[in-house]
């Protein structure tokens, strides 16, 4: 294919359009995980539509943005070749045989967060069994093969174009009825938190009111102390000052009585 960077080698693949098969360039590994990339971002868009015509078209031009020629009926006909192997990597058991398929993870997890998406649909409706959940996920996996035969029947009998038609309605309905209910998902959400912000905020000042409490009641210990230790110092100096006293009078008399005998002496010896 001329302007193309990517070394391609030329093999046969049925496209399903009636025709004979068409020569496609092969898909290298990096290609096409990076149309998984640009598939991953667009399954919500392909989920609530039907008509996803123009879905590949865009994805065909996201692909030439990074340097990949492929058409749109190129990357339908990729998707449904993986969607087919991944189903068939689904039914084995061994871990062994699905790490065949280089792109078991990536559809995993487009598939996985699908079907996160319809657990909470189905988690507002009240619940549902676990058969009821797989048999969606697989409803969920089957309907990509579907999806992509919408746009390539759009010329059918008027009878296939209701049926489309329906599926188209019944689809844009789930649409409203999926984003209703992640707007209450996430409300309840949002009141769930506020509800633990309070009991967290409840809680916080519980402890702060228990703090201040025991700091107010340490303080009036330390208060406490004190003023016990400035009494017991009061009386100390107290004690002190009497002994001073005491030890001033016994001098004094003392000093009288000594002055007393030493006059008496005097006289004496006159």
């Amino acid at each position: 294919m001329e302007g193309h960077h990517h070394p391609y080698t030329s093999v046969n693949i049925d496209t399903g359009g009636g025709g004979g098969a068409d020569r496609f360039p092969q898909w290298s590994i990096q290609e096409t995980r990076d149309f998984l990339i640009v598939r991953a971002e667009l399954d919500p868009t392909f989920m609530e539509t039907k008509r996803n015509k123009l879905l590949w078209e865009v994805i065909s031009t996201r692909m030439k943005e990074k340097g990949y020629n492929r058409s749109a009926d190129q990357c339908k006909c990729k998707w449904k070749n993986l969607v087919t192997r991944f189903k068939g990597c689904e039914t084995m058991e061994s871990e062994g045989m699905r790490q065949q398929f280089p792109f078991y993870n990536e559809l995993q997890a487009i598939f996985g967060a699908r079907m996160q998406r319809m657990l909470w649909i189905e988690a507002e409706g009240g619940g549902a069994s676990s058969s009821k959940k797989k048999a969606a996920a697989t409803a969920q996996i089957s309907s990509d093969e579907e999806d992509d035969n919408d746009d390539s029947d759009v010329d059918q009998k008027g009878s296939s174009k209701k049926k489309r038609k329906t599926r188209s309605n019944t689809n844009t309905g789930n649409s409203s009825n999926l984003i209703t209910s992640i707007r209450e998902i996430m409300e309840e959400f949002m009141k769930q938190q506020m509800q633990m912000e309070m009991q967290w905020l409840k809680a916080y000042e519980a402890r702060e009111q228990e703090r201040r409490i025991k700091e107010m009641e340490w303080r009036k210990t330390m208060e406490d102390l004190e003023n016990e230790r400035m009494m017991m110092d009061r009386k100390w100096r107290e004690r002190e000052e009497q002994r001073r006293i005491r030890e001033e009078a016994r001098a004094e008399k003392r000093d009288t009585l000594i002055t007393a005998l030493l006059n008496k002496l005097r006289r004496e010896d006159m």
